[in-house]
């Protein structure tokens, strides 16, 4: 009989807490892969990562930041570490997929400006092969 109160309080705690959706939590960590993107912050963007136990290749194609992909968005921002970061963590395959406007990343990249880019740079040294 001392068990049943105590069952009882659990139960009615239970009810109260609710459990904040998973989609709530992958808007959050989008918007702080976002932020450290934007803010070329490659370390901080690492731990976010890890701490979530995800990989970027795993992530990358969901994930968009004012309508563009991670690299591209890196590219406009100026992230150069985090873009070169992210060539990196990215197979080719993913490197050479062509995105909804049918162009590569590096032909969006030559085609907005950014062909000079240190990570326009980074992805084909990638893509070559070396």
């Amino acid at each position: 009989m001392r068990f049943l109160p105590t069952t009882l309080a659990v139960v009615i705690a239970a009810s109260v807490y609710t459990v904040p959706a998973p989609v709530q939590a992958n808007d959050q960590l989008v918007a702080n892969i976002c932020n450290y993107v934007q803010a070329d912050d490659k370390n901080r963007l690492r731990k976010k990562l890890k701490e979530a136990r995800v990989k970027l290749r795993n992530v990358y194609e969901g994930v968009t930041c004012d309508g563009n992909s991670l690299l591209r968005f890196a590219m406009i921002s100026g992230a150069n570490d985090v873009g070169e970061f992210m060539s990196k963590r990215l197979s080719t395959e993913e490197l050479s997929v062509k995105e909804a406007d049918g162009l590569t990343v590096v032909e969006w990249a030559e085609g907005n400006g950014h062909g000079g880019s240190p990570i326009t740079a980074a992805i084909k040294e990638r893509l070559a092969g070396n």
